[in-house]
């Protein structure tokens, strides 16, 4: 047991360092949720300023609203991020000195995503420090209540990301492949707008904002933020996060996975 816990002490300690090191990271990760935060929610406030709808109990501002988004927002591009350092470290070699260790493969990719989230979290709680100063001012209890839905959101999200990692041989097509995830689960969720005026637009859009896990995580942490619990967002959260873990850990595994058949191919 110690030499897991010490595995797992020195990869989380190696992405902190790592991530103090990146101060553009860090910059990066807050230019981009804090730009909708300032600038867009000031020109949609006329279009969609407000709104009732669960868990909300009264009308609130379209910056309210956006707010659970931006953290996705947030958790979803760390999400990435981390996932791209695993390609990078698979290139330079890093990532083979890690996966020969003796230890289980499963608990190293584990271990690897729970320092991403562990990064990414911080990053949210900065975003909501600022936020607050912007009249975003849930219950303070919400601060507490909504941290374990944002440790399952973003295992969710970076196991997602990790298992496109396992996908890409090259730096350079990961970028691509990001972009073809991010802004679709992005824009195609709850997180801009309620579905019920996804609805009243486009039924097609509605639907497919309804399978999109991102949906059900920014959802997860709305509510969680304001002292409520959404069974139906927490289990299908749950199983996307076991199904993309799953799929990343049988896609790292050298003698069944995805990294076999590239080598074989070659």
């Amino acid at each position: 047991m110690s030499a897991y816990v010490v595995c797992c002490r020195g990869i989380v300690w190696r992405e902190a360092l790592r991530f103090l090191h990146q101060r553009g990271r860090f910059v990066s990760a807050l230019v981009r949720p804090l730009l909708w935060l300032f600038i867009f929610a000031a020109g949609f406030r006329q279009v969609l300023g407000v709104s009732i709808v669960p868990p909300y109990v009264t009308y609130i501002l379209y910056e309210v609203y956006i707010t659970p988004g931006l953290v996705g927002m947030i958790l979803l591009f760390n999400g990435m991020q981390s996932s791209l350092s695993m390609v990078y470290d698979r290139e330079t070699g890093t990532m083979k000195t890690l996966l020969v260790s003796p230890l289980p493969r499963w608990f190293l990719l584990v271990s690897k995503l729970v320092a991403g989230v562990a990064v990414g979290i911080l990053q949210v709680y900065v975003f909501f420090v600022i936020a607050w100063f912007w009249d975003v001012k849930p219950p303070w209890e919400g601060y507490l209540y909504v941290l374990p839905a944002l440790i399952l959101a973003g295992l969710m999200l970076g196991a997602l990301g990790m298992l496109l990692s396992s996908l890409v041989q090259q730096l350079e097509n990961f970028a691509g492949i990001m972009n073809f995830v991010i802004f679709p689960m992005y824009f195609a969720s709850s997180a801009l707008y309620p579905l019920w005026r996804v609805q009243e637009s486009s039924p097609l859009l509605y639907t497919i904002c309804l399978f999109n896990p991102f949906t059900h995580a920014v959802e997860l942490v709305r509510f969680a933020l304001y002292r409520q619990f959404n069974l139906e967002a927490f289990a299908i959260v749950l199983g996307c996060t076991i199904a993309f873990l799953g799929a990343a850990i049988l896609a790292y595994d050298p003698s069944r996975g995805l990294i076999s058949r590239k080598r074989q191919a070659a």
